[in-house]
């Protein structure tokens, strides 16, 4: 697996390049979705970082999770104002990944925690965390720059763990039926299968001409439900627009 910890220092950077690099910046202006402002999404990274430092340090320190505590987190940030989420989402995503950062490397080995469905070591854990970051992150950035995409670097780790989230992100719709993917910039192929009332994806090689060819960072936002506008591929056709529709976001 890459290593996911320098990649996810990366965006906590760029995130904040992204605000500090716009004075005037509005934070009730429109992020991605529309119907979220840039202090809300800010506000999801914000508290997602806390609640994520308070569940790696109970597994780092064998403590019990408290029961109630994401709630109120949630009831904290909601309650800040709108510049203060932005604000203060900067500290508590820097706080986070310096955590991850000063763990010794012998208790990397052994760190393991579940967190709903998933089983996660050290590893799994950072990039699960990227996920959110940078695709949140992404909702801000291209309220400011339309033009705005993943990194590959983030690409490639979220790539990785992608086939354990699209079964969670996809919404079947009864339809029996393989769609075939290769991406680029990593370049992968992968299988999405659907099968009844599930979604599933595997990583296969394709021989010869595929369903949907489209870069690894447009392909991500696809399966994050980010992905509205026409991406450069080598096909455009409904198999994109059904794919949107299989994939609406979470």
């Amino acid at each position: 697996m890459t290593n996911p910890l320098p990649v996810l220092r990366a965006s906590v950077e760029h995130l904040r390049t992204v605000i500090d690099d716009n004075d005037d910046l509005d934070p009730n202006a429109s992020a991605y979705p529309e119907e979220w402002t840039i202090a809300d999404t800010m506000s999801h990274i914000g508290s997602g970082a806390t609640i994520a430092l308070r569940s790696f340090e109970d597994v780092v320190n064998g403590r019990e999770i408290e029961a109630g505590f994401n709630q109120s987190v949630w009831d904290e940030w909601n309650a800040k104002s709108p510049s203060d989420q932005v604000k203060d989402a900067l500290v508590a995503d820097e706080a986070l990944v310096l955590a991850l950062e000063t763990l010794p490397q012998e208790k990397r080995a052994t760190f393991h925690t579940k967190m709903g469905p998933f089983d996660l070591d050290f590893d799994g854990f950072v990039a699960l965390r990227l996920g959110e970051q940078a695709l949140h992150t992404w909702d801000v950035e291209v309220s400011l720059d339309p033009a705005a995409t993943l990194s590959d670097d983030v690409a490639e780790v979220v790539l990785e763990g992608l086939a354990r989230l699209i079964g969670f992100t996809g919404k079947a719709n009864g339809e029996t039926k393989e769609v075939t993917v290769r991406t680029t910039g990593p370049a992968r192929d992968f299988t999405i299968v659907f099968s009844g009332d599930s979604i599933s994806m595997v990583t296969k090689l394709h021989s010869g001409a595929v369903d949907l060819e489209l870069p690894a960072e447009a392909f991500v936002r696809l399966v994050y439900g980010r992905l509205d506008a026409d991406p450069t591929t080598s096909q455009a056709n409904n198999t994109l627009n059904d794919l949107r529709v299989a994939f609406p976001g979470f």
